[in-house]
């Protein structure tokens, strides 16, 4: 048996993409006024789209998420890059492998 609220997938204007998509079903990091304000107005397709974004930060920084100072510098990235001025890649980082 479903509920009504099953039925209709809750959606929001999404801050990034500028249309209205499917939304988070949970909010990221509870607790953190970030992960509400991103549970409100950030789409799952946005969503994704940071998730490999992070993954390329975690990289390219080697970031070790046990640090508080890595959790924060991925918090402040998070803030830039769904309601700041964007994102600046690492310094050399280059998304294609160089040609040979």
């Amino acid at each position: 048996m479903s509920s009504a609220s099953d039925a209709t997938e809750r959606t929001v204007v999404c801050v990034k993409l500028k249309k209205e998509l499917p939304a988070l079903k949970e909010v990221p990091f509870e607790g953190h006024p970030l992960g509400q304000r991103i549970y409100d107005s950030v789409s799952q397709d946005a969503w994704k789209m940071w998730v490999e974004h992070m993954k390329m930060l975690m990289n390219e920084y080697r970031l070790n998420l046990g640090t508080k100072e890595a959790q924060e510098f991925l918090l402040e990235q998070m803030e830039q890059y769904f309601f700041g001025t964007g994102v600046n890649l690492p310094p050399g980082f280059t998304s294609e492998a160089p040609k040979h």
